[in-house]
């Protein structure tokens, strides 16, 4: 009897994680579904490397204090964390969402200039997905500079807002 039990607390509980993840990327302000899909498929990319608008990469980070950034980053990455420098050609249209699968800051940089972020949703409860950020630019090029990661990897989709 107590194995029916402990079994059916296990099903049960293996079910409400399950609907606990799923809801969890609903928490999101806005639709993840495109970087879900695009990160499942982000190829490797070096740290210096342009991202490109409506793709994934998965970008190798290096030690913080080694990745060369072009200003100082608004939160200053904690010892021990990776970071990375990349490039965007920013679209006509001026406004770009960068999603995160884990924890890390984002500064773009656009004219020599730190640019704020023009919307924030983040989630820890969504799979694969951390952080999604929306910026409005200049067309044109701008540097994005990830700092804080723990890991030495980190997807990141760069897309339109939808």
């Amino acid at each position: 009897m107590n194995k029916v039990i402990i079994s059916l607390f296990a099903l049960l509980a293996g079910t409400s994680l399950a609907m606990a993840e799923d809801a969890g990327c609903e928490a999101f302000k806005w639709p993840v579904t495109r970087e879900q899909a695009l990160f499942a498929a982000a190829p490797a990319t070096p740290a210096g490397a342009e991202l490109a608008v409506g793709a994934a990469a998965d970008l190798a980070l290096v030690p913080a204090e080694k990745a060369g950034f072009a200003l100082s980053p608004e939160r200053a990455p904690a010892e021990g964390t990776f970071g990375a420098v990349a490039s965007v050609d920013v679209p006509a249209e001026g406004a770009i969402q960068i999603s995160l699968s884990d924890e890390a800051w984002i500064d773009v940089i656009q004219d020599g200039k730190a640019i704020k972020s023009a919307g924030y949703s983040g989630v820890k409860t969504c799979p694969g997905i951390r952080k999604s950020v929306r910026f409005k630019l200049a067309a044109g090029p701008a540097t994005v500079q990830f700092s804080g990661a723990k890991k030495v990897e980190l997807k990141v989709a760069v897309l339109t807002p939808e």
